[in-house]
């Protein structure tokens, strides 16, 4: 990628309005990553420890929490650096290198999801192919192709904000380097590229919903036609944890880039509960709702030896 710019480090000013509040923000946020990194952490070695969990579901579950580790830990060092009194700059590179991870990460999960949607549907609507249908292979060719098309994605992005030359102005309005408060320090006419960025990151997250939208249809019509209450029951259970955590990343995608005015404020706001809340969520999500996982996780914090005579 070439660097057309005179600018070789930018300034980050953190989230609007939140002068004299560092101190707060600080324990905050670090409370918000540590119980984010600490609940995805034993969520993976809860299901790499039994071999109960070892099926296509909780596979991509544990890819989730994978990259429900990395994904806030894409912004969330810097933040708490500056906001302990440190230095705000960060590099050309390193802003670089920002932007391309968080899309990275987050276009991977929103495909993620969209896989997760798919076995969920295999499973329900043809209970007795999922093991052929959601085989090792497959499993392994789905798993590989959110992180290809989330790279894919996250490179075109990245290459569509920092082919502008960056001349002048190099304080950041936020708390981490994103696209639309990269584009507003562009010594360059920036409408065009906005309407192609606008278009790629709506279109993605967009088609990932409809296909998630398709599947709980066929979802909902299969559970519907289950005779037994308690099959109907634990089919909703297994699926409602999954429609959660989508509910919680699609919304503040749709809030920060799909709206025609934004508010940088709200959007920071909504962006920490993006980068933060929502991955410490998740484990809660899952476990809560699930027997398996919790009777798991329950045998590997109490037995020091579960996790060894599995492996």
């Amino acid at each position: 990628m070439r660097n057309l710019s005179a600018v070789t480090q930018f300034i980050l000013l953190g989230i609007p309005n939140t002068e004299g509040l560092e101190t707060m923000l600080f324990v905050l946020f670090l409370s918000f990553y540590i119980f984010t990194l600490m609940g995805n952490l034993l969520i993976l070695l809860a299901i790499i420890s039994s071999t109960r969990l070892h099926t296509p579901m909780y596979f991509f579950l544990c890819k989730l929490s994978i990259f429900d580790i990395f994904f806030p830990s894409v912004s969330s060092p810097k933040m708490l650096f500056y906001l302990s009194g440190n230095s705000r700059a960060i590099s050309y590179a390193g802003c670089v290198c920002q932007l391309f991870f968080y899309h990275f990460l987050g276009c991977t999960e929103c495909f993620l999801y969209t896989v997760m949607a798919y076995d969920r549907f295999v499973a329900i609507c043809y209970p007795l192919r999922y093991s052929i249908i959601m085989s090792h292979r497959i499993c392994a060719i789905l798993a590989s192709g959110t992180s290809f098309f989330g790279c894919i994605q996250a490179t075109f992005l990245t290459t569509l904000t920092f082919q502008l030359p960056y001349c002048g102005p190099n304080e950041v309005d936020y708390y981490f380097c994103d696209i639309p408060v990269m584009l507003k320090l562009a010594c360059a006419d920036t409408s065009a590229l906005e309407m192609v960025g606008f278009i790629s990151v709506g279109l993605m997250p967009l088609s990932c919903f409809l296909l998630i939208l398709t599947s709980y249809s066929f979802i909902v019509c299969a559970i519907l036609q289950i005779r037994s209450a308690e099959g109907r029951r634990r089919a909703f259970s297994t699926c409602s944890a999954h429609l959660t955590a989508i509910l919680l990343f699609y919304m503040p995608v749709v809030l920060i880039y799909l709206r025609p005015t934004p508010s940088p404020w709200l959007d920071a706001t909504v962006q920490v509960l993006n980068n933060l809340v929502t991955p410490m969520l998740n484990p809660l999500i899952y476990s809560l709702r699930n027997k398996e996982v919790k009777s798991s996780l329950w045998k590997f914090l109490h037995n020091p030896d579960f996790l060894p005579e599995q492996l």
